[in-house]
């Protein structure tokens, strides 16, 4: 029985090589004998089964259901079958109808497989922990099991390749994947010639606008799209018009497809970090990320050589199982290939320049330590290729990889579309637009990246609206509708809060750079809009945490009838916070106060810095900082609002010609008005309004001006130095306090005798003689 056994193995072999050569291969007397040789020497050698990666499960189903039947012939006779059977068992293989006929069988027969339930001992009995490490262990196993069965895989794919390249040898092979090769480089120089106009084009787009940036960087990209049809044109399109013998072709193509990927590594990551070999003008002021000319030099050289070493390992592990080759021998292989990559990664890592950027970020590691983490990660990523942890893999993939393309992503947005100081006055975009790009690009990438994972992870939407697993088609389905909302979210914020940035900054400028024109709307909105951006975060959170609970199946109707009543409470027990809020919001709608007027209040007063929903901060003019709750404010008297009169007063003496003072001072008044200074804030020039009233000293004569609230506190000083000027050139004297003493020689008896009276008294009260 064993004989038999091995001997239906060993024809199963090689009928399934004998399809792979008749597919293509004439009906030629010389074919069938070069087939029937080969299945005679797979008979004899006894060697394990080999048959096409697309029909192996289908051949393996045929071939188990034919047991049955060829059992009795080999238990007669160990011949092998003719090739006139060999062919009609092809043909039968290639029948539609017998393809449908053991598919069905096939997963009839892998149903019980599937549903047999587990063993409840085994399941209870081994933890999460202990059945990775055993999976682990398994995986390690099979590796090392299979490490001494390369030299028989190798030597039966050597055996394979001779059979099928006997007239052409390995080194035809590889001049036939040269020669495609060579005529895709040939036709992109074709193209890139006849494209000259194209690229002058795109040259000449401006670099001095963040749009001309964008459109430079775009046509790049288009422009290398198209050498990279050409290049597949020329290699894969041309060798496609030719019939070739099956593994042929499919090692060809294999190897172009490598190409072809290496192609499009080189051209896109040219298009985008401009090495210094492409000699093009500002070339650090176009590239889509701010690096240096050395960074740029040194990425395209790595990533260049990590695609050429990682497109050839998948191309010949891609056609490996058509040599023979088996899953566990061709893990075995990727233990080497995948240390040589690792290898390449960290020589990437640790020789790439130091302060490579040209826009300084704060940064919280350094150059060492940075070089450090990832080394340490992508020794993570090796062990876990190693260890077979495909789902940790991905997940680390997903969990590192998306977040550092985004930050890719956000930063080459940034600064293609950045407001450079050495651009055309007036071309800065939007920051909507920029918010609108930037998030854009962070939603496809996320949203890639989860079909990506989907994909590896064999979800679909079929699997999981099926029923076998509902607790977990559950967890699938809530985790998609979270990501989806969680994105909606995020893209809906960042637009609101783009537009709000934007106008805050429209109106600072309004009331920084050109104070004197403060537009009274935009002083509102910048009072307005930093309540409203908090007020619309806090509803956007609370409707997208809500729509998740309800897309796992959480009923919210509870939660927000148990809020209101918690609210209503809260709110019995919190009435000063909840007066507090209130009276904010009346004041607001009141418009009593904006963010940089002068209020005073009581016994508070300063300059508005800032609001929240229950307090107002003011500065006081000598630096303290008042933190006055909306409840607590009372009257507010606005001292920032449309205008402001400022009177004073001055004394001249009594002998004053009060005509030609008045004349002086308005005089006085319009030299300090005309002053460059104060000139945008006077309304109303200094002037005399009249006599105010008679002093001890002189007459008090009062002057007023006009100006704009907040502004030319120094005027007044200037008036007061102009006018002592002018009134002393012009003889007029500003009175003073004084005391006037009178001497004479009555008054000085007078005083003496008054002395010496009381000097006497002051005797006789004490029993002196008061001499």
């Amino acid at each position: 029985m064993v004989q038999h056994r091995n001997g239906c193995a060993a024809c199963c072999d090689a009928l399934a090589y004998a399809e792979i050569i008749a597919s293509t291969s004439t009906k030629s007397a010389t074919g069938r004998r070069r087939r029937s040789g080969y299945c005679q020497a797979r008979i004899v050698e006894g060697s394990a089964v080999m048959a096409l990666q697309r029909l192996r499960s289908l051949i393996v189903t045929a071939v188990l259901m034919m047991l049955a039947l060829i059992m009795p012939a080999f238990s007669q006779a160990q011949s092998a079958p003719s090739p006139e059977k060999v062919d009609q068992l092809i043909q039968l293989l290639s029948d539609p109808t017998v393809k449908d006929w053991l598919a069905k069988q096939s997963s009839q027969a892998a149903q019980p497989a599937d549903a047999a339930p587990a063993q409840p001992d085994d399941a209870m009995s081994k933890s999460m922990v202990s059945t990775g490490l055993e999976r682990i262990r398994e995986h390690v196993q099979r590796i090392i099991r299979a490490v001494p069965q390369l030299p028989e895989e190798f030597a039966r794919a050597r055996t394979i390749t001779m059979l099928e390249f006997a007239n052409r040898g390995l080194f035809g092979v590889f001049l036939i994947v040269a020669t495609f090769i060579v005529a895709g480089v040939v036709l992109s120089a074709i193209i890139y010639r006849l494209t000259a106009r194209l690229r002058q084009w795109i040259i000449k787009l401006p670099h001095t606008t963040p749009l001309g940036r964008a459109k430079r960087f775009g046509g790049r990209n288009l422009y290398a799209t198209l050498l990279i049809c050409a290049f597949v044109v020329g290699s894969a399109g041309a060798f496609l018009m030719f019939q070739w013998p099956p593994l042929l072709r499919e090692i060809v193509l294999a190897y172009l497809t490598a190409a072809i990927g290496v192609w499009a590594v080189r051209a896109y990551v040219a298009s985008t970090l401009i090495p210094t070999f492409m000699q093009i003008d500002n070339a650090e002021a176009l590239r889509a990320l701010p690096i240096s000319n050395a960074a740029a030099d040194h990425w395209f050289r790595w990533l260049l050589i990590i695609a050429v070493w990682f497109g050839l390992v998948a191309a010949t592990l891609s056609f490996a199982p058509l040599l023979g080759f088996t899953k566990d021998g061709m893990l075995a292989m990727s233990v080497p290939t995948s240390t040589i990559l690792l290898i390449l990664t960290l020589l990437a890592v640790w020789l790439r320049p130091r302060d490579a950027s040209l826009i300084p970020h704060k940064r919280k590691l350094g150059h060492t330590a940075i070089t450090w983490l990832l080394t340490l990660f992508f020794i993570i990523f090796w062990l876990m290729r190693l260890a077979g942890l495909w789902f940790a893999m991905w997940l680390t993939i997903a969990a590192v990889g998306v977040p550092f393309l985004i930050y890719l992503a956000h930063r080459a947005v940034h600064y293609l579309l950045r407001a450079d100081p050495a651009d055309e006055p007036g071309s800065a975009m939007p920051a909507i637009s920029v918010a609108l790009i930037d998030r854009g690009i962070r939603v496809a990438l996320i949203a890639l990246s989860a079909y990506l994972l989907a994909r590896a992870f064999g979800l679909g939407i079929s699997s999981m609206q099926s029923q076998e697993h509902p607790t977990l088609n559950l967890i699938l389905r809530a985790l998609l509708n979270a990501a989806v909302i969680v994105l909606a979210a995020d893209f809906g914020w960042s637009i609101i809060k783009a537009v709000i940035e934007r106008r805050l900054g429209v109106a600072r400028i309004s009331g920084g750079e050109a104070a004197h024109e403060i537009d009274t709307r935009q002083m509102r909105l910048l009072t307005l809009l930093p309540i409203i951006k908090n007020m619309v975060f806090a509803v956007i959170v609370v409707m997208a945490v809500l729509m998740i609970l309800s897309s796992i199946g959480i009923q919210i109707g509870p939660l927000i009838a148990g809020a209101g009543v918690v609210g209503v409470a809260v709110g019995f027990g919190a009435q000063t916070l909840v007066k507090d809020i209130i009276s904010g919001i009346f004041y607001l709608l009141d418009d009593a106060f904006r963010v940089g007027e002068y209020i005073s209040s009581g016994k508070y007063m300063g300059t508005v810095e800032s609001f929240s929903l229950r307090s107002v901060k003011l500065r006081h003019h000598r630096g303290a900082l008042y933190t006055i709750p909306f409840g607590e404010l009372g009257a507010v008297q606005n001292q920032s609002r449309d205008w402001t009169t400022d009177k004073f007063n001055i004394t001249v003496g009594y002998d004053t010609d009060i005509d030609a003072a008045r004349k002086l001072i308005k005089k006085v008044g319009l030299q300090i008005a005309e002053d460059p200074e104060f000139a945008p804030y006077v309304i109303e020039p200094i002037k005399m309004q009249g006599v105010q009233d008679f002093g001890e000293y002189g007459v008090v004569l009062r002057l007023k001006s006009t100006r704009k609230p907040g502004q030319a506190f120094g005027m007044k000083r200037r008036f007061y130095i102009a006018i002592k000027q002018a009134f002393k050139e012009a003889g007029i004297i500003i009175p003073i306090a004084s005391v006037h003493v009178h001497h004479d020689e009555a008054a000085d008896d007078k005083v003496a005798a008054t002395a010496t009276r009381i000097r006497r008294r002051k005797a006789a009260a004490s029993g002196g003689d008061g001499s």
